[in-house]
């Protein structure tokens, strides 16, 4: 029983580690996507 619940927490912890890595990933991702879209808006209207 003690054998299994060691590997239990390994599982979870490991997703979520994983799972917050991607998440950091994706919102960073998502940050600059938005910021270099605002700037071509702004580039257009300028012009």
């Amino acid at each position: 029983m003690d054998e299994q619940l060691r590997i239990i927490l390994k599982i979870i912890v490991s997703v979520s580690i994983f799972g917050l890595l991607v998440f950091v990933f994706v919102k960073n991702y998502i940050r600059n996507k938005i910021n270099h879209l605002v700037k071509e808006e702004k580039d257009k209207k300028l012009k």
